[in-house]
């Protein structure tokens, strides 16, 4: 998967999310802090790629803004 966006949660909101996303059928990675993600401290991201206009809005939508660019 080509990782272009993310967004950075804490800890209590992955459940939620992950479960959201698994029924609007989106693609998506879960990811700890690194050397490449920089992550503030107790927050993890959930990592995409390119996704069609429609599918991005309801990303955007319950993640509540645009997602980060994922650094290269």
């Amino acid at each position: 998967m080509e990782k272009t966006f993310y967004y950075s949660v804490s800890w209590p909101d992955i459940s939620y999310l992950k479960i959201a996303l698994e029924i609007m059928e989106v693609p998506f990675l879960i990811e700890q802090p690194s050397d490449r993600l920089q992550l503030p401290p107790g927050e993890v991201a959930f990592v995409f790629p390119d996704l069609n206009v429609r599918v991005y809005q309801g990303v955007r939508e319950l993640f509540g803004s645009h997602g980060q660019r994922y650094p290269s």
